[in-house]
């Protein structure tokens, strides 16, 4: 019986047709989270006036979502890794575009904060499966510039949510801008026939054949069949769980990662939310403060397109760290004000930092820990990060409320920046277990711990 040993296959594979598709699908899933992300934050202005909403509760309204996010974001994470992550996507999607859509028809605050958290329990299940899904049969080459790639379907859907804010909110109602959440349920029986499930779940639950046919697929032949014996090295390690995220000198960088994207989903939930209040009440319209959170969401496609390709060849702790650094000095600069190119400038920084650090930070974590427990580190540090995600909207409600000079409001959102980059230079490096397949980027000593 012919060997065929798959972590080596999926490292040295070329990048085909069957990656294109599932980048394409995945890049589609992904926008329903960074449509989420800048829904909210697009209609607020319109919500407070409508239900005589106060600025802090604005900002708890928009941290229910983060709720159902860090629930379905461990659940979800921890149960891909048992029963596969393209189920757990599928059930993800459909919980997040039907409840998304029923919080344009809630009568009052309180109906719309049940709808938020049942949506948020499907979008926290689906970030970090997607991105391990991609992980797993990304060329070794290619991982970080794909989960980059990626993510800007991500930013892609947060430019839509103020677009459509602009255009049909006007004529239609705030309601109008979470009816558009239905539509993604007409294509989820194309994604459920496209999308791959995971080379672990195929192999454990005895679907050689099924493998087989996605490995003929990536390598554009037919030399693959279920009478040969796939081997995968985490398929081998027995029971594995949140716990192991702490074992084999894991603690640090987990307690580390979870720092990180505490801080990171701080920073891009709080800005994503009161972004266009801040401008409002630095003087501008409600229009120009829209289309500051389409720059915010434009620079981080930019940021994670540029620095995921550095972070292919230079190592992700070379590049995050000083562009965490940057994005701690333009959220500061935008406070001191200045002409609209300036402002707009800063602005798209901002968000190649905070959501390009993000980004970054999740193809990071699915290429540190090994594939075995690659959902539920995603799942578990995603989850962590959500109380930071609930917490920004927060602390910017209870900011604005305070009525400070608006430079201090923008440090309170730099400081988390300047934290993310101290926890980033203090990841250490992993040490690669025996049997366990690396890209050939991570294989030297210099840039196996980056």
């Amino acid at each position: 019986m012919t060997v065929v040993q798959v972590e080596e296959i999926m490292v040295k594979s070329k990048f085909t047709k069957f990656h294109r598709w599932l980048l394409f699908w995945g890049m589609f899933l992904m926008a329903f989270e960074g449509y989420d992300l800048v829904v909210f934050g697009t209609v607020v202005p319109r919500l407070m006036e409508d239900w005589s909403l106060s600025s802090v509760t604005a900002g708890s309204l928009s941290s229910y979502g983060l709720v159902g996010m860090m629930i379905g974001a461990i659940t979800f994470g921890i149960m891909a890794d048992r029963i596969g992550r393209k189920k757990v996507i599928i059930i993800s999607s459909l919980l997040f575009s039907i409840f998304t859509g029923l919080c344009g028809f809630a009568p009052d605050p309180t109906w719309f904060a049940v709808a938020r958290i049942l949506a948020g329990i499907g979008l926290g299940g689906m970030m970090p499966n997607v991105i391990a899904l991609i992980t797993d049969y990304a060329p070794g080459k290619k991982r970080a510039i794909l989960v980059a790639i990626l993510m800007c379907g991500y930013s892609l859907g947060g430019i839509l949510a103020p677009v459509l804010g602009m255009t049909i909110m006007p004529e239609f109602g705030w309601e109008s801008v979470f009816w558009v959440a239905f539509l993604p349920i007409l294509v989820i029986p194309f994604v459920m026939k496209q999308l791959p499930e995971s080379p672990s779940y195929l192999l454990r639950s005895g679907k050689k054949q099924e493998f087989a046919n996605i490995l003929n697929k990536m390598h554009d032949n037919k030399e693959f069949h279920a009478g040969q014996d796939f081997q995968m090295h985490e398929n081998k390690i027995q029971k594995q769980g949140p716990a192991d995220l702490f074992k084999n000198n894991l603690a640090l960088s987990t307690i580390l990662f979870w720092i990180i994207f505490f801080c990171c989903l701080l920073m891009i939930f709080g800005l994503n939310t009161w972004l266009p209040n801040l401008m409002i009440a630095a003087g501008y319209g409600l229009t120009s403060s829209l289309a500051f959170l389409i720059a915010l969401q434009s620079g981080s496609i930019i940021g994670s397109l540029i620095f995921g390709t550095l972070a292919d060849r230079y190592g992700f702790k070379r590049v995050l760290v000083p562009l965490a650094i940057s994005g701690a000095i333009a959220l500061t600069l935008l406070g001191l004000g200045g002409n609209h190119v300036w402002i707009f400038f800063l602005v798209m920084v901002a968000g190649a930092a905070s959501i390009g650090s993000q980004n970054m930070a999740q193809a990071y974590v699915s290429n540190y820990y090994p594939a075995a427990i690659r959902s539920t580190a995603l799942g578990m540090a995603s989850g962590f990060g959500r109380i930071g995600g609930m917490i920004g909207p927060l602390m910017g409600g209870v900011l604005l409320g305070m009525t400070l000079p608006n430079v201090m409001n923008f440090v309170a959102f730099a400081i988390p920046g300047l934290i993310v980059a101290i926890a980033l230079a203090c990841i250490p490096k992993r040490k690669v277990t025996i049997g366990e397949v690396r890209p050939p980027e991570e294989q030297t000593e210099e840039t196996v711990s980056q």
